[in-house]
């Protein structure tokens, strides 16, 4: 019985809900996986967790595997697939972590943790980073409102003559801009 015989005898098997076949269909696979999430793993997520995500659609899925191809061909679409939407997702929701601010910034987000004082002059330039970095976070038209209601200290009613909005409008897209705001600082800390 060659590789690819032996692979789909135990995809019956694991069908049939043997557990044994199962174990053996992932140590026969897991190479090939773990060198695709290898390649293709977005930077937040860590490799044991996509494989693990990866084994479970392969596993809630095997009833639609033909037979047709090989076994490896059938789980490395699944596993690029997989790499891809998660690659997908943490684009859509970007995020910032300790690891990518600067010593500086780290203390200045410490620094808010801790009081309300203003910041020192030796630290406005690490600060002013770190405030780009939080609203890069944000959709164009939030980063837009908060730099508009924050930063140039405009009023509702300047922002409103100025976009074209309405009060309401102003101030709910201002309330998310710093909900989210508040929830990457909070993950800072």
């Amino acid at each position: 019985m060659d590789d690819d015989e032996h692979a789909r005898a135990l995809v019956d098997r694991a069908r049939g809900d043997d557990g044994v076949a199962a174990r053996e269909l992932i140590q026969q696979l897991y190479p090939l996986v773990a060198k695709i999430v290898r390649a293709h793993r977005p930077q937040r997520t860590a490799e044991e967790d996509l494989c693990q995500m990866i084994f479970v659609k392969v596993f809630q899925n095997l009833h639609q595997y033909s037979g047709k191809v090989p076994i490896s061909h059938w789980v490395s679409r699944i596993a690029v697939n997989t790499c891809r939407n998660a690659a997908a997702a943490e684009k859509a929701r970007p995020e910032l972590r300790h690891a990518d601010l600067s010593e500086e910034q780290v203390a200045i987000v410490q620094n808010l943790a801790t009081t309300s004082k203003e910041v020192a002059p030796d630290r406005r330039l690490a600060a002013r980073d770190l405030v780009e970095k939080l609203l890069a976070m944000l959709k164009p038209v939030e980063r837009l409102i908060i730099d508009m209601l924050y930063l140039q200290e405009c009023s509702v009613a300047e922002v409103q003559q100025l976009t074209g909005w309405t009060a309401a409008k102003v101030k709910v897209t201002a309330f998310r801009a710093r909900q989210k705001l508040r929830k990457q600082l909070g993950g800072l800390l």
